[in-house]
């Protein structure tokens, strides 16, 4: 570490030194990722994140300050790893089966996306997965879960104005946030056309503007906001009469 630090940062000789490092330690960082195994996260995302802290302690180390690098690696990693599960950890319970629903959908939806061109529609991601749509609908509510926005969240608004997420929210979904019991509604978004369910991933837990979500699927803005305005008041017509 030492030489290390003795040679030019911008010289190739520090970034093939560097390197050879990051491959030796490694295995430090894939051992503490580990010990996090378990908590609902995927393991090879938190075998990334451990090894960005195991570079992050690399490029902090100061041999002069009389500690080793190893000593001075383990929390800097840990630290990365803890910092991770505070910041995109799963905020509510969720079973493990939709978790790991939504972590195939992930792998499922980037392929099919560049195979096809587009972002694929509900039939097709259970398709790939061999899932039923019911299954892919739950993977998808299970994204908010795993990281709720915060209504204070800045984005623009269909003028491209910027306001936050509880302004655009509350354009169209008057009334939506009373639907609060998900066994009630689960079964009626599971009755929605697919488009419908797309419609309203993308702009609750997506937290995409009208704009956006029209660009996505191919219509115009007005008639995405029409969408939205007939589907949430028919889930809170089907909601109030079960």
């Amino acid at each position: 570490m030492a030489e290390l630090r003795a040679l030019p940062a911008e010289s190739d000789e520090f970034a093939r030194r560097r390197e050879q490092i990051v491959l030796r330690c490694c295995p430090l960082a894939d051992r503490l990722a580990r010990h996090f195994d378990g908590r609902g996260e995927n393991l090879d995302d938190l075998v990334q994140v451990a090894r960005v802290g195991l570079i992050q302690a690399i490029n902090r180390f100061d041999p002069d300050n009389g500690a080793g690098f190893v000593a001075f690696a383990v929390p800097t990693i840990m630290g990365e790893l803890r910092r991770h599960f505070r910041d995109y950890g799963w905020k509510v319970h969720v079973p493990r089966s939709i978790r790991d629903i939504r972590q195939q959908i992930k792998g499922a939806t980037t392929e099919l996306t560049q195979r096809l061109g587009r972002s694929p529609n509900t039939s097709e991601l259970a398709d790939a997965l061999s899932v039923s749509p019911e299954q892919i609908i739950e993977g998808l509510l299970a994204a908010n879960a795993y990281q709720p926005q915060s209504l204070d969240m800045p984005v623009v608004d269909n003028d491209d104005n910027p306001q936050s997420l509880s302004d655009l929210l509350g354009d169209v979904d008057e009334g939506f946030e009373r639907i609060t019991d998900r066994e009630s509604v689960k079964p009626v978004l599971q009755s929605l056309p697919v488009r419908e369910q797309r419609i309203l991933y993308l702009r609750f837990f997506a937290a995409k503007t009208q704009r956006q979500i029209a660009d996505t699927i191919g219509v115009s803005q007005m008639h995405v906001s029409r969408i939205l305005e007939r589907t949430l008041r028919e889930i809170r017509e089907q909601v109030a009469q079960s």
